[in-house]
């Protein structure tokens, strides 16, 4: 149960704060073990109601930017020597409501003495990333929390600010596309009808380009209905097989690696995010073996993310992480520079260095192919949009230039 309660401290200031704790006795001794004498305190979340086990079952995956506004903030409070439960009071201060209760959750089970990680991963407010979590308790037990989290808040901000890029990015050719598709739809389904019965009525032999414009306007009249089922019910089988079935998901996966251009932004995308993840975990002081596995299944595609894990397993049987990535027999190849890189920083024992440089160099090359990309897609969508209405105009028009030139 989370409680929210006011009362007066030692110093005779008001304060005022949230709790969590089994019951309202509970919450009142912890409270008074805190010097605050209380003046009032109500439950305002219930843990172990019907609705929260269920939210609980289902926990909400926390913002990435919101995670990392957090953690940059605790950083700061850390690396200026404050104790991390005084951190986290600071840092709830500035947090919303559900935030404000996660951090909560975790400032109750330190006051308990548990460590920050137990904290974090004991929680039932937010769902975090294996890799943060794991990141954390390296940290906290060689005692760079401080700097760890600066690191994770820096990398989950340059996520975030790319997630951002592409999404603004893709605003005006999604727009473009579904006026176009409406524009189209409308002219096949209203336009091309009406002129249609002027043809029929004229009884004119009608060009083949127009009959087929007719006969696709016929046919989207009599089944749009059954045709927008169809797509939906794709969608969903298309969603529902791709979380229920992991061949097929490791299918789609490979296509898209193999797709030209499509491929090369998805593996950057990926190797991005292993080589960054696995830097800052080699710095929290993680065995190499450890990193590459946490930092592999934190990974999105499926084919990567195998190639790291088996990759793992050569490495604890003696092999070098470079060597077990060469000596994969699959069909799909892992850059070559990539392999290069890591074979160099395991030469000179600068792995950690040489992952972080890799995951700069990647994220750069994938911010400029899609922006070439993005600058590409609005003249390729005007293009299409532009034939498509042209074709269907030159059809309408083609049998009143017919009639024009037999009547001459």
């Amino acid at each position: 149960m989370i409680f929210k309660y006011k009362g007066i401290d030692q110093s005779g200031k008001s304060v005022t704060g949230r709790i969590e704790s089994k019951s309202l006795e509970s919450a009142k001794r912890t409270i008074k073990n805190q010097h605050i004498f209380l003046e009032s305190i109500r439950e305002v979340g219930n843990n172990f109601s019907f609705l929260s086990k269920l939210q609980n079952l289902r926990m909400t995956t926390i913002d990435p930017k919101k995670l990392a506004i957090l953690s940059r903030n605790l950083s700061i409070y850390l690396n200026s020597s404050i104790p991390i439960v005084k951190a986290i009071t600071l840092a709830k201060s500035q947090a919303d409501t559900k935030t404000a209760d996660f951090l909560t959750s975790i400032e109750t089970m330190l006051d308990q003495g548990k460590s920050f990680y137990s904290a974090i991963e004991n929680q039932k407010v937010y769902k975090l990333p294996d890799f943060y979590k794991q990141s954390i308790k390296i940290a906290e037990e060689n005692g760079v929390l401080g700097t760890v989290l600066q690191e994770l808040s820096v990398f989950l901000a340059d996520q975030t600010k790319l997630t951002k890029q592409i999404s603004k990015a893709m605003v005006y050719p999604m727009f473009i596309i579904s006026i176009s598709v409406l524009m189209i739809s409308v002219m096949l389904t209203v336009v091309v009808p009406e002129i249609t019965s002027m043809f029929v009525q004229m009884k004119q032999e009608i060009p083949p380009l127009t009959k087929f414009v007719i006969s696709l306007s016929d046919f989207l009249g009599k089944y749009w209905i059954i045709i927008v089922s169809i797509l939906l019910g794709l969608i969903f089988l298309f969603n529902t097989m791709m979380r229920i079935s992991e061949n097929f998901k490791y299918s789609v996966h490979f296509f898209m690696l193999k797709t030209p251009f499509l491929g090369r932004v998805v593996q950057t995308s990926e190797l991005t995010r292993f080589a960054y993840i696995s830097s800052v975990l080699i710095k929290s002081g993680v065995t190499f073996v450890h990193t590459i596995k946490l930092a592999g299944n934190t990974l999105r595609n499926s084919v990567l993310k195998n190639k790291m894990m088996k990759a793992s397993k050569l490495v604890v049987e003696g092999k070098k992480f470079s060597q077990a990535l060469i000596k994969d027999n699959s069909t799909f190849k892992i850059d070559k520079s990539f392999i290069q890189a890591i074979a160099l920083g395991e030469e000179t024992s600068e792995t950690g260095a040489i992952l972080e440089n890799l995951a700069e160099l990647y994220q750069e090359e994938n911010q400029d192919s899609i922006s070439m990309f993005l600058s590409l897609l609005e003249p390729m969508l005007m293009l299409l949009v532009g034939s498509a209405i042209g074709v269907i105009v030159t059809a309408m028009l083609l049998p009143i230039f017919s009639l024009n030139l037999g009547s001459m």
